[in-house]
């Protein structure tokens, strides 16, 4: 969720967007739920998503982290500590 940054750094331009009814009422029903102060922020943050996509991860490296989990609730792994350690033994 974004807090707007952007009206800080430059003035803001209203435009005037056509939606389906139906779509409105489920902005109107979201909006709010997912903490927005008003229907604008939740649209402008809509947008910014549109034109700069958020990273999502690949099925592949889900996978991968799934068993990397899997493997940390099996105490198959060591903290990054631990291994500095274990390095620092070895090359001594």
């Amino acid at each position: 969720m974004s807090a707007d940054t952007d009206r800080s750094s430059e003035e803001m331009e209203k435009i005037n967007v056509r939606v389906p009814p139906t779509l409105l009422a489920k902005i109107d029903e979201t909006w709010e739920k997912r903490g927005y102060t008003n229907k604008s922020e939740f649209i402008r943050d809509a947008l910014r998503d549109a034109v700069n996509p958020p990273t999502t991860l690949s099925e592949e490296a889900l996978e991968h982290l799934l068993e990397s989990r899997e493997q940390r609730e099996r105490g198959e792994t060591v903290s990054h500590d631990d291994l500095r350690d274990r390095l620092n033994d070895e090359t001594r």
